[in-house]
């Protein structure tokens, strides 16, 4: 086992076992927000997994899951609008530090492997997971003040 995998193995461990634990219990505003983080520590995982074995699908993988996941985030916010009105989620700290932790992994990995293609779509990778996550918490907290919600 090298470094990557290992780093990957804690990140998605401990990630993904406590957003689990958030999805599984809780109140509707947890559950909401860790659904949104797991899409943020997943990616960051795969990335690491990718280089850890040297498969380039498991980028594609974190493409595919960084661009869709705060597109389900979004959906829940419209579908459960009504039932988060009263109690907004308020996750910030989680959020910053998901968004750090992204960007962390991206950066490190975008220096080893060097200028080129594959250092092109991991800055894509990132830029969907952080951007992504952001918007979809945002819209979570309450949304943006000048956006109807028809």
């Amino acid at each position: 086992m090298n470094g990557w995998l290992l780093a990957a193995a804690v990140i998605l461990a401990v990630g993904l076992g406590t957003t689990l634990w958030g999805v599984a219990t809780g109140p509707l505003r947890r559950r909401v927000v860790a659904q949104n983080l797991s899409t943020a520590l997943v990616c960051p995982g795969l990335l690491l997994l990718a280089q850890g074995y040297h498969r380039t699908s498991y980028v594609d993988l974190a493409l595919l899951l960084a661009l869709l996941g705060p597109v389900g985030t979004l959906v829940f916010a419209r579908l459960l609008a009504g039932e988060l009105a009263g109690d907004r989620p308020r996750a910030w700290g989680l959020t910053w530090a998901a968004a750090g932790l992204g960007t962390a992994v991206v950066l490190v990995l975008c220096v080893v492997t060097g200028p080129g293609r594959a250092m092109v779509k991991l800055l894509v990778v990132g830029a969907l997971l952080v951007g992504g996550n952001l918007i979809a918490s945002r819209a979570l907290s309450g949304g943006f003040p000048r956006v109807s919600r028809g």
